[in-house]
């Protein structure tokens, strides 16, 4: 199926990684121009690599930080000064966890500064560029949470049900410009950061924490999150959906909050 990705430009919050890599390889595998933000400059030299490798010779790094506003404002002034016009902006960061007793107000600021404004930041930053393309789309990433609770992750859940919201939200602002904004949930998706950071943890219960099987037993067994697949998601399964509500293809996708959790309960 071809997207009608032919000529155009996004940008990739949290590109150097996890979900956000997959995404912008598969954009870049679609011919698309991509940028990748994040931080840490070395992943982003490696992620640059893999993205020219996938079909984006052009693809370029930023290094930005995306907890500080001026950061982020520098970050997308230098896609303009490069491209001029954006067709796609997909965020894809995200904050911390820890359960409601264990938080302070500086640790629930943090929350919604990275989880919430970073995306606020980004879009507002990104909107001229969008604007000036002859289509353009926003998908922001949410996360399966905001419906199914979890205590361990109270302030993560409630800055990205803040990021959902805003993302409906701006569907409706951005509808008469042409622009669809649409949000993505992923549900326990088998990262290299989530197999790095549990992988005792599971292995003390007899698991692998890099089999999606064995991850979503896992879950099952101690947070009672079950799905219908009865295995864990993987970052390319998130990529692809994603891609499509990015692309020109999609022509009447806007507004939707979309799972990508192996089948729930939850609409």
């Amino acid at each position: 199926m071809d997207l009608g990705f032919a000529g155009s430009t996004a940008v990739v919050t949290g590109g150097s990684k996890g979900m956000g890599l997959a995404i912008a390889e598969t954009l870049a595998a679609e011919g698309v121009k991509v940028a990748v933000m994040a931080r840490d400059q070395g992943a982003l030299d490696a992620a640059v690599v893999s993205l020219r490798a996938a079909g984006a010779p052009e693809a370029f790094g930023i290094s930005v930080d995306m907890a500080a506003a001026d950061s982020i404002a520098s970050g997308f002034a230098e896609v303009a000064q490069r491209w001029g016009h954006l067709n796609c902006l997909v965020h894809t960061i995200g904050p911390g966890d820890g359960y409601f007793e264990e938080m302070d107000d500086a640790q629930w600021d943090a929350a919604f500064n990275l989880g919430t404004m970073s995306a606020v930041r980004s879009i507002r930053a990104a909107l001229p560029m969008l604007r000036a393309a002859e289509w353009g789309r926003i998908v922001t990433l949410s996360a399966h949470s905001i419906q199914r609770q979890n205590p361990r992750i109270v302030a993560y859940t409630a800055s990205k049900a803040a990021l959902a919201s805003v993302t409906k939200n701006l569907s409706k602002s951005l509808a008469g410009d042409g622009i669809l904004v649409n949000c993505v949930c992923p549900g326990t998706i088998v990262t290299a950061s989530f197999t790095e950071n549990l992988k005792d943890i599971l292995a003390a219960d007899g698991l692998d924490a890099t089999d999606p099987h064995d991850v979503m037993t896992w879950i099952d067994t101690h947070f009672h999150h079950p799905c219908d697949l009865g295995r864990a998601g993987l970052p390319e399964e998130v990529a692809s959906i994603t891609a499509y509500l990015a692309s020109r293809r999609n022509g009447y996708v806007t507004g939707a909050t979309v799972n990508v959790d192996g089948g729930s309960d939850f609409i």
